[in-house]
């Protein structure tokens, strides 16, 4: 029984999954309404500033958005972010007690690999749909691509350097489910609250698996 079906089926609802940093919980709302209008509903807020926690509680009450916390790292991390209404969450990489912590939780993780043996023992684990991280410094589509032929039946999420110049490198790929991005929300068109130049960048990017 894969422990990543759930995880598996976010990651199908879009080709990208933003990642955001939000620094003023008072943008969290509109920006997951732009992103979620965009076409792009599951979203990773990093647990990267002290507002992370309150943008993950503002955004899980976006109708149509499915809200997932990013950089988790602890047993706490994983225990905040699913009181504050997380529905998965994303981790550089992987633990025991990070996995255990989700497992008890009923958290849905998507955890990072960034290689062959790292994937192996996630798979071993239940995990077959994970994050490639960090996907450019790693080796980028190639190296994924290499990782794929032996390890077929592990799905990826490829994080770190992904553009809107390389994201069809990967999404080419049979191993590839989504891919995540920052550049849908720059912080400059957050912090001016430009939402609709934000929803064009994620109507642009819903379409990059066409």
């Amino acid at each position: 029984m894969s422990k990543t079906q759930r995880t598996r089926e976010i990651c199908a609802l879009a080709p990208i999954v933003p990642v955001l940093v939000v620094d003023d919980a008072a943008q969290a709302r509109p920006l997951a309404e732009a992103l979620v209008a965009g076409g792009l509903p599951a979203l990773e807020v990093t647990l990267r500033t002290p507002a992370a926690l309150d943008a993950i509680k503002a955004m899980s009450e976006v109708p149509g958005g499915v809200v997932g916390a990013g950089t988790l790292v602890t047993p706490d991390d994983v225990r905040a972010a699913k009181q504050a209404g997380a529905l998965f969450g994303v981790s550089p990489g992987a633990t025991d007690a990070l996995i255990a912590a989700c497992e008890a939780e009923g958290l849905p993780l998507l955890p990072g690999a960034a290689t062959a043996s790292e994937a192996m023992a996630l798979l071993e684990k239940g995990y077959d749909m994970l994050k490639f991280f960090p996907a450019e410094a790693s080796g980028g589509a190639p190296a994924l691509k290499a990782i794929g032929a032996p390890l077929p039946q592990i799905s990826f999420c490829p994080t770190g350097g992904v553009s809107p110049s390389n994201a069809r490198d990967y999404l080419s790929l049979p191993n590839v489910i989504c891919a995540g991005g920052s550049w849908v929300a720059p912080k400059q068109m957050v912090e001016t609250g430009d939402w609709a130049g934000i929803e064009t960048l994620a109507r642009e990017a819903s379409k990059l698996a066409d």
